[in-house]
């Protein structure tokens, strides 16, 4: 296990270990602001070598679930301060995951009720959860140039928001079908501007988000995910080789702090991006992409196997907030508890055990 233990530079930070701690959802902030249950949480797992926090809206309009937190508001960004305090004060490194759900929403989410919005007039195919029950997810609106620019913005401003509440970094969502996926992949976009037709116009919005974000913020503090071949809310890749082979060429000369592979399959991918990426990169590994969740023996293989730098796990550190303790002595470890991986209290989510408990 000694390869999971190396330290790693990762911009201007490093890391004590290769074991990262993936972002995920914990839909617990009822008033889109954390608390102090969410700084007790992170604090709990600040070992992990570097930790991403759950999907955070940039804006209004970027909000796709129930009781997500933002981070574009002076108010939001104080709440997220007590957040970074308590991991620094634990020994921890974290990064925000900047996250626009894109046509994944509904306009009982926002105080207007205006659509979401998305690249094109497409709907996902799915629903979203609400304390009334399931609704579908509408038709979003396309967005304008206007709109794509202002939301480029909204991305900005959120990371200028993370370095004032104290995070090393942020994360850029580009993964799982959310807005910079929905642009990416053909089947969700449908544009015929320089957004939208060719893989070249489909990574301009990817590629002007980190670029305007880093030279706002620094790219040794941005990072990107992505999940080539994922078809998770309803999106769909003709050819996702040749598209994330076109997105790592154009992100490479940004030397952004790391790129953060989601993998649902699409082992070869992996390696072509493996092999074009010049910088940092962490993946969180499903070789076939029917494994429930990444494992420690897989975090270990890709190593040894130079597949990445780091690996990032998910919910292992949800029920294991000293997961590293315990890969080194072999376990036990905490079963995750599916039923509170959303909403509720602090049952399932600061209530796991230590091992020394």
């Amino acid at each position: 296990m000694d390869e999971l233990f190396k330290p790693l530079r990762l911009g201007k930070t490093t890391l004590p270990n290769r074991l990262v701690m993936a972002p995920m959802t914990r839909s617990r902030s009822a008033d889109r602001s954390v608390n102090a249950l969410t700084a007790e949480y992170y604090a709990q797992r600040a070992s992990a070598g570097l930790i991403i926090t759950e999907g955070t809206q940039p804006s209004v309009i970027g909000q796709g679930y129930i009781d997500t937190p933002g981070l574009h508001s002076t108010e939001q960004a104080e709440a997220w301060r007590g957040v970074t305090d308590a991991v620094h004060a634990a020994g921890g490194r974290i990064f925000v995951q900047l996250m626009h759900s894109g046509r994944v929403g509904h306009p009982s989410l926002y105080p207007d009720g205006a659509l979401p919005v998305a690249p094109s007039a497409i709907a996902t195919g799915g629903q979203m959860y609400t304390p009334d029950g399931m609704v579908d997810h509408p038709v979003p609106r396309e967005m304008t140039l206007e709109d794509i620019a202002r939301t480029v913005e909204d991305f900005v401003s959120a990371a200028k928001h993370a370095v004032d509440a104290g995070f090393d970094g942020v994360e850029l969502h580009g993964a799982n079908g959310y807005l910079i996926h929905q642009f990416l992949a053909d089947g969700s976009n449908r544009r015929t501007d320089v957004y939208g037709g060719s893989v070249e116009n489909r990574v301009r919005f990817a590629a002007e988000v980190a670029r305007a974000v880093s030279d706002a913020i620094g790219p040794e503090r941005v990072g990107i995910r992505i999940s080539p071949g994922s078809t998770s809310e309803g999106v769909s890749e003709s050819d996702p080789a040749e598209l994330y082979r076109t997105l790592i060429r154009t992100l490479a000369p940004y030397n952004l702090a790391y790129v953060h592979i989601m993998e649902f399959g699409h082992r070869e991918v992996t390696e072509l991006i493996r092999a074009e990426w010049p910088g940092t990169l962490i993946l969180n590994p499903h070789k076939t992409g029917a494994e429930p969740s990444a494992t420690s023996e897989a975090a270990l293989e890709v190593l040894q196997d130079d597949l990445a730098d780091a690996v990032s796990l998910a919910s292992l550190w949800l029920a294991n907030p000293d997961l590293d303790r315990r890969i080194k002595a072999g376990g036990p470890y905490n079963v995750p508890e599916a039923s509170t991986f959303y909403g509720g209290d602090s049952r399932g989510y600061t209530d796991y055990p230590t091992l020394s408990a």
